[in-house]
């Protein structure tokens, strides 16, 4: 064999055994790397984002709305309810999905309601149910807000209610920063806030090791504060307070707040309604970031007595259903344009 040829079989083998090298090298590092590689990533995709939203307020957020009690003396025959405004409704044809083709109460799996009430904790699927008294016969705000927010969501949404009938904002919900004695009930709904954020998986084992995310606070109260001047009068700046402290509290700094109107007797409410209903929509304009805040108009949302299950409660929108569920789709859509709005994307 001549030499040039012995040559160049020799850099061959040469290049062979080094790219053979080359080879058994990369295993090794691929089998090393691998499972780090596929740990990773599997960690990344079991991580659950759970959108969280606040829902505060006094009675009106504990939820008065009738669903099927119809006893002619009591309920006025069943007037008003859900089941009559499905049927009656101004508005039936939107209240199509709050039942299956069976004619079943829907409940949706990917949102969540947690609720303490004065009698016991409600928590689990979002559906009819979620408000102050026992058993399944009211429904509150949250209904068709947990509707809209889960449409709007990928993640689990999870929506905690922190209400209290018969509360103030003056006293009772009074924040930190308006001075004098922070109010009993603002303390509470940071504490059940916190414990929730903190032990959601042990209420709700769907959640466990889920990460939460504050996403919204929804607030719906203002009757207590019609019957005193100075808290007529302090009403929007204590509110500012409050949704400034709380937002400080959870380090959100930017957190989306949609606040529903005091609306109950439409456009007939005396004028420390009114004046409520004003301090409302300047507290919403005062919030900074600017866009950050929505004021929700909630009069036309009324419905006569006559109409309506519990006809001497005015106080609670007599009861009726439908301005219940009218409510939540109002303050529910608002929330949703905050979150798409750039405030919420993080432009300047």
């Amino acid at each position: 064999m001549e030499l040039g040829t012995l040559l160049e079989a020799s850099c061959q083998l040469q290049q062979n055994q080094a790219l053979q090298m080359i080879k058994g090298d990369l295993m090794w590092r691929l089998v090393f790397l691998l499972p780090m590689l596929v740990h990773s990533t599997v960690s990344v995709a079991e991580e659950k984002v759970v959108k969280v939203f606040v829902l505060a307020g006094q009675s009106n957020m504990e939820g008065q709305g009738v669903v099927d009690l119809d006893h002619p003396q009591h309920y006025n025959g069943g007037k008003g309810t859900l089941i009559w405004s499905m049927e009656n409704g101004k508005t039936k044809a939107k209240m199509k999905h709050l039942k299956d083709d069976s004619g079943k109460w829907k409940s949706r799996k990917d949102v969540w309601v947690r609720y303490q009430t004065p009698h016991e904790l409600k928590v689990g699927n979002l559906g009819i149910g979620f408000a102050v008294y026992p058993g399944k016969h009211h429904i509150g705000p949250e209904l068709q807000i947990g509707h809209l927010l889960g449409d709007c969501f990928d993640e689990p949404v999870l929506m905690i209610k922190t209400c209290w009938g018969g509360k103030s904002l003056y006293k009772d919900f009074r924040p930190p920063s308006a001075g004098g004695e922070t109010g009993q009930f603002y303390q509470k709904m940071v504490d059940d806030v916190r414990n929730v954020m903190a032990n959601a998986g042990e209420e709700m084992p769907a959640l466990k090791g889920a990460k939460l995310e504050l996403a919204g606070f929804f607030w719906f109260q203002g009757w207590n504060d019609m019957f005193d001047e100075k808290a007529r009068n302090e009403y929007a700046k204590n509110l500012v307070h409050l949704i400034d402290d709380f937002r400080r509290t959870f380090h959100v700094p930017d957190l989306s707040v949609v606040i529903g109107e005091t609306g109950n007797m439409g456009s007939e409410a005396g004028q420390n309604m009114f004046a409520i209903r004003d301090a409302q929509a300047k507290a919403a304009a005062s919030i900074k970031p600017r866009g950050s805040a929505a004021f929700v108009s909630t009069t036309e949302f009324a419905r006569p007595k006559e109409l309506s299950p519990n006809v001497g409660h005015g106080h609670h929108w007599f009861g009726n259903a439908e301005s219940y569920f009218l409510i939540g789709d109002a303050m529910g859509s608002a929330m949703v344009r905050l979150l798409s709005s750039p405030h919420a994307q993080g432009a300047e």
